[in-house]
């Protein structure tokens, strides 16, 4: 993860100096772009049964950085397409259940502790690598910092990690028996390529978005039919 944090950066640090070559070219280029895109976001899994929707708590969410080439459209400067490269990440909390992702068995163990000791806190984490393409609108192309913008598209990722991570250990009771934290990681069970469709609209370099998960998180079978939907904030720049 940590040296695909740094790839990232890296293309960061490239699209900065192209930036800074073609605004010196004046016209259309003197802009932003979009180039650099940070989400956070709030995560729901559409299609979640019940036995595992009352056992979720607290604020789902993640994070998804993205590095983008825009081109735009030289007939039409208004639009533009990009595409990209980056990293998107989501984490979902549970009260009183474990996940065991490390089973053996044909199908992933969804297990209540509600009567045993358990952790206080714990959560279940995903990353992806993705490629995003985006169509884009800007209303007053020369002037992106302060124009209305709205773009859609679609995603698709290959799964770099999966996790489950529990903090405080206490008995049935409540009571703490130990502040540690224990982690298992597996990818067993979750389908390795997800496929999502995108769509953003907002002011300058502010924006609303939205994200649709086409297949299942998990593989056919072995839990129910579960999609992630992610809603929040973007941030776009250079």
């Amino acid at each position: 993860m940590k040296k695909l944090i740094f790839i990232v950066f890296a293309l960061v640090t490239v699209l900065t100096g192209s930036a800074q070559e073609k605004k010196k070219n004046g016209g259309f280029m003197n802009r932003t772009g979009d180039h650099f895109m940070l989400q956070l976001t709030s995560d729901h899994w559409m299609g979640t049964p019940d036995s595992i929707k009352n056992r979720m708590t607290g604020l789902a969410r993640g994070l998804n950085v993205y590095v983008m080439l825009d081109q735009r459209f030289k007939g039409s400067p208004k639009w533009s397409v990009a595409f990209g490269l980056g990293v998107g990440s989501s984490s979902m909390y549970f009260k009183n259940l474990v996940i065991d992702i490390k089973s053996k068995t044909n199908t992933l163990p969804f297990r209540g502790v509600d009567s045993v000791d358990h952790f206080k806190k714990y959560k279940l984490a995903t990353a992806f690598l993705e490629i995003p393409l985006e169509l884009r609108f800007t209303f007053d192309p020369e002037n992106e910092s302060k124009s209305i913008k709205a773009a859609f598209g679609v995603k698709v990722g290959t799964l770099l990690n999966v996790h489950t991570k529990g903090k405080t250990l206490l008995d049935r009771n409540g009571a703490s028996l130990n502040n540690y934290a224990a982690k298992e990681t597996g990818k067993g069970f979750f389908n390795s390529t997800r496929l999502a469709a995108t769509a953003r609209v907002g002011y300058g370099n502010f924006s609303l978005f939205g994200s649709y998960q086409f297949n299942n998180i998990f593989k056919d079978g072995v839990a129910a039919d579960i999609k992630l939907f992610q809603v929040g904030l973007n941030f776009s720049g250079l």
